[in-house]
């Protein structure tokens, strides 16, 4: 996993080898999936997307966080204010990968960076193994690499790396 997601970040060259890792989730398991990445990004320059919950607060006590807006499922109102911090974050920190399990919060972001030709990964969660999760639906156009944590999931996602079970 930490080379697949060395080599997205290594898509960029005028970001070096090592440039900021833009980490991307709404809180529990999606932001547990990300933490498991924890070799991989614990050596990096990182910012992290989150919502301002208790979880985050405290899993991430010691990190760089910027606050995104929750709730995201079918909420237009903070689709919209997440496209306006997407923009605001990628252009100031121009990261050299954007990293997310999801899940709503992930959609902006992995359109700008699209956009704006920054590498994109995308962790399919471990828990959905025989169709694939809004997130992974919508991000699917805009993600550089997708990884998976089961051989199954490759069903769903032909174009998948598999990764094995992070948690």
């Amino acid at each position: 996993m930490s080379e697949l997601l060395a080599e997205a970040a290594r898509a960029r060259p005028e970001d070096g080898p090592r440039g900021t890792a833009l980490l991307v989730s709404t809180q529990g398991g999606h932001l547990a999936q990300l933490l498991a990445l924890r070799p991989w990004w614990e050596i990096r320059d990182r910012v992290w997307v989150c919502p301002d919950t208790p979880d985050v607060r405290d899993r991430l006590a010691d990190e760089r966080v910027v606050t995104s807006h929750s709730p995201t499922t079918r909420n237009v109102p903070n689709l919209l204010r997440n496209l306006l911090l997407a923009w605001r974050v990628l252009r100031r920190e121009r990261p050299a990968v954007v990293v997310s399990a999801g899940a709503g919060v992930a959609v902006p972001f992995f359109v700008l960076a699209w956009l704006l030709r920054i590498p994109t990964v995308f962790v399919e969660v471990y828990d959905r193994v025989d169709s694939p999760t809004m997130t992974g639906r919508l991000v699917g156009p805009f993600t550089t690499r997708r990884v998976v944590q089961w051989d199954t999931q490759l069903d769903v996602y032909p174009d998948a790396v598999v990764v094995g079970p992070l948690l």
